[in-house]
């Protein structure tokens, strides 16, 4: 989240970036202002308070040194009216750090300069293209009969056991979603990414840590009796493995990935945007996470770009990046670029990955800070990225390498799932 420092400092520029994702801070801001001035005001009556109540203690211990009873008794009375007040204003204070507390959850993180203006995905801007189009001709098949045809993937026995979303791999199918997995953690490690195995629940205190609480809570799977939330990514654990820790500032930067399932309602889903693997509510995918000293942290926003996308060369698959517009970015996110890779058969592009820098809003929110060499601490940058999500990778590959003798399988992946060919 933001800091009170950040908007006290500058407030109408707050308000013009906030401007930039369609989010209209003015009486947000001018409340947060507000509130924290009535804090101000607390803080040193209640200080004051304080002082009062030492000082008085010390005429009483006084005054009964000296035999002066009655006047001591007479002060103590006077005490326990001040100690009323100052447990008034105690509460007062707290209800008032609270109230801070909660409009700021509800203020998006600012985006930076280098975001575009923009209402919606129309307005975002590609900035680079690769890899090879195919050419497949008039009969191609979509993802969801291929993997029928080559008995990959069921999605009727999904729907069975849990619901829509929720599909069944099988045979090569699931040895295909196995090699990509491996693949894409193989090639995170050889990138200096440390591997961590997570939980796949996590408490409303991680939620709110990365932003998911209270923002996202409806597209959450929620876990009633233990008030536990299944994870939409491992962006929440991994990242939280470093909420309320100081960090020597020579251990960074902090470079982690994590396979997981990943758990979303998406609630209000529908249409042909949401058949075959296109869109579902359990799906595999391997996540990158850095923790970054503020001025290294745009640098590693490239590198992280750079690795997504030799993944994507090495798979052989066409791709383009979006740097997203204010209007369809996160609001956690300070920029956000977004993998696309293209699909023949159904002749669209399909979002595989968005890699996004946070600066500040999400380390506030966790208090992850670094020491620097001033030996004061200070507020981390923190970047995550999909390296990459898989139900629309696969979705790719089955229908772009799809030839009249079956499927042929990337070089790359061949030495995990032990052959070149679905057929």
């Amino acid at each position: 989240m933001l800091t009170i420092q950040q908007i006290k400092a500058d407030p109408q520029l707050i308000i013009n970036r906030l401007a930039v994702k369609g989010f209209k801070a003015e009486k947000v801001i001018a409340r947060v202002i507000a509130l924290d001035d009535l804090r101000k005001q607390l803080q040193l009556k209640s200080d004051t308070a304080a002082a009062e109540l030492n000082k008085m203690a010390a005429t009483i211990g006084k005054a009964m040194k000296e035999g002066r009873k009655e006047e001591a008794e007479k002060a103590k009375s006077g005490v326990a009216i001040l100690k009323e007040e100052q447990k008034a204003l105690a509460d007062e204070l707290q209800r008032t750090e609270e109230d801070i507390r909660q409009e700021l959850l509800n203020i998006p993180n600012i985006p930076c300069e280098a975001v575009p203006e923009g209402t919606s995905a129309a307005d975002n801007v590609v900035e680079k293209t690769g890899g090879p189009m195919p050419d497949l001709g008039p009969d191609a098949l979509p993802h969801w009969d291929l993997a029928k045809k080559y008995n990959l993937i069921d999605f009727d026995l999904g729907v069975k056991i849990t619901g829509a979303g929720f599909p069944v791999y099988l045979g090569k199918g699931a040895k295909l979603q196995r090699a990509l997995i491996q693949f894409f953690l193989d090639e995170a490690s050889a990138a200096g990414y440390l591997e961590v195995q997570p939980p796949y629940v996590v408490n409303e205190a991680s939620g709110y840590g990365t932003g998911q609480l209270p923002d996202k809570e409806g597209q959450m799977y929620f876990v009633t009796a233990d008030k536990l939330y299944l994870i939409p990514t491992a962006e929440v654990p991994v990242t939280n493995l470093y909420r309320d820790v100081i960090i020597p500032g020579d251990r960074l930067p902090i470079k982690n990935c994590a396979y997981s399932a990943c758990f979303r309602r998406e609630a209000g889903s529908y249409g042909k945007d949401v058949r075959g693997l296109n869109r579902l509510h359990q799906f595999d995918k391997v996540e990158i996470v850095r923790i970054e000293k503020p001025e290294n942290s745009y640098a590693a926003l490239e590198e992280m770009k750079d690795h997504v996308q030799g993944l994507l060369e090495k798979l052989g698959l066409p791709w383009h990046i979006l740097r997203l517009c204010g209007g369809d970015m996160s609001f956690t996110s300070a920029i956000t670029f977004d993998f696309e890779v293209y699909s023949a058969a159904q002749g669209r592009w399909l979002e595989v990955s968005s890699v996004s820098n946070f600066e500040t809003y999400q380390a506030n929110r966790l208090k992850c800070r670094y020491r620097g060499d001033d030996k004061k601490t200070h507020l981390c940058h923190t970047l995550n990225g999909s390296a990459l999500a898989l139900p629309r990778i696969m979705a790719a590959l089955l229908e772009n390498n799809q030839t009249a003798d079956g499927i042929v399988v990337p070089e790359c992946l061949r030495k995990y799932t032990g052959f070149d060919l679905i057929n």
